[in-house]
């Protein structure tokens, strides 16, 4: 069976106020012609459909086009919701769409019931595990204690279960939405870490054949069997040497996995430029990135006038200014956005206390106390996101 996995299409989300729906419209024809051209058997969609819980409506009609195109091919979809979508809200006329070959799983309660598909070797079972919000699925999954591990754990053991009374030689596979170890993360993915913990073991999806991840946005293998498609586009300069693409999976009559990258169009490369301004205008070698989404670093002691202005006349697609003087003898002058890249919440916050405290740092107690409050906030976020 050849299976094509994508995952974190983001549709709504722009770059740097920049609004990429030309660009995701452009992946989803690349998305199409390649399950013509290539013969695709199956598309995955391992979740973050949406940017956000409220999409704008020029996302919604780009996503109903996409599942026209891909239902008018024959070609059954799976789609599961991700940390960034409203399971409720991307779930709603499921019933109607699966008569039209397209599969949304976004009800946790449905981990174990999977997609049954078929080819000439016999049945491939398609199971959608969407993004388990630990403390609010714990109970209905009847997982040990409220952690990605657990309850991811509970919902793959749904997952056996159902397989081992499925006829020998079904083959199978997941999809699923979470922070598994050894995956690579960008600046662009939003922190589901809870209680201090956000990764699981690639050990849980044991017992399948493949297991079609999303979340992290670098395409990435953890094993054969275990991959991250990545997002089709680059959402931060953090991404700005990934190579964008989706994976081509071919399952063979005893399961084994064979992959195979399919690049997505690149609608404008990326480019991170560093120096002081007068280099940035005047370097030959920065030509190349002209024509480039540039994020320039300057590195000025002293502020330069007008700057954005005056590197825009050379890189008119500069969409981010940093500044990071070069450092003197009394105090460093990195800006507040600079420390606090690549720390999680748990960090910040730990951060904070320290500043304030003149250097002295959180005891256990008062760490366990602000994981406690991050946890909160993040369910009750995550209460009103459903409600909505």
């Amino acid at each position: 069976m050849r299976i094509l996995h994508t995952s974190d299409w983001h549709l709504g989300r722009s770059f740097h106020r920049v609004s990429l729906l030309t660009a995701q419209r452009a992946f989803l024809d690349h998305l199409v012609e390649t399950v013509r051209t290539r013969e695709i058997d199956a598309v995955l969609v391992s979740g973050d459909v949406y940017d956000r819980a409220v999409p704008p409506l020029a996302a919604v009609e780009l996503f109903d086009d996409a599942l026209h195109r891909l239902a008018g091919l024959g070609v059954p979809t799976v789609m599961i919701s991700g940390n960034h979508d409203s399971a409720r809200r991307l779930g709603v006329g499921s019933g109607l769409m699966r008569r039209a070959g397209i599969h949304l799983r976004t009800d946790p309660a449905d981990c174990g019931t999977p997609v049954l598909l078929a080819d000439g070797h016999g049945p491939v079972a398609l199971y959608g595990l969407p993004y388990l919000e630990p403390a609010m699925v714990r109970d209905e999954l009847g997982a040990g204690r409220a952690t990605h591990a657990e309850v991811l754990g509970a919902a793959m053991d749904r997952v056996r279960a159902d397989l081992a009374g499925r006829p020998a030689g079904t083959r199978s596979v997941v999809l699923a939405h979470a922070f598994v170890t050894g995956g690579t993360v960008s600046d662009s993915e939003r922190d589901i870490s809870v209680g201090g913990v956000a990764a699981v073991p690639a050990a849980v999806f044991d017992g399948v054949d493949y297991a079609a991840l999303g979340h992290l946005h670098g395409c990435q293998t953890l094993s054969d069997r275990v991959r991250y498609s990545g997002s089709p586009l680059a959402y931060s300069f953090s991404e700005a040497g990934h190579r964008k693409s989706s994976w081509l999976i071919d399952l063979d009559a005893a399961g084994a996995v064979h992959a195979e990258r399919i690049d997505c169009p690149v609608p404008r490369p990326l480019a991170r430029i560093r120096g002081p301004l007068e280099d940035l205008l005047a370097d030959p070698a920065l030509g190349a990135h002209e024509q480039a989404w540039v994020e320039a670093t300057l590195t000025d002691t002293a502020r330069p006038p007008e700057p954005m202005a005056r590197l825009g006349k050379r890189f008119p697609h500069l969409v981010s200014l940093v500044f990071d003087p070069d450092e003197g003898p009394a105090r460093s002058l990195a800006s507040y956005a600079q420390r606090l890249r690549g720390r999680g919440d748990q960090e910040i916050a730990e951060d904070f206390v320290a500043h304030v405290r003149s250097g002295r740092a959180a005891d256990e107690a008062e760490r366990a106390e602000l994981r406690s409050a991050i946890d909160e906030v993040r369910l009750d976020d995550a209460v009103h996101e459903v409600a909505r």
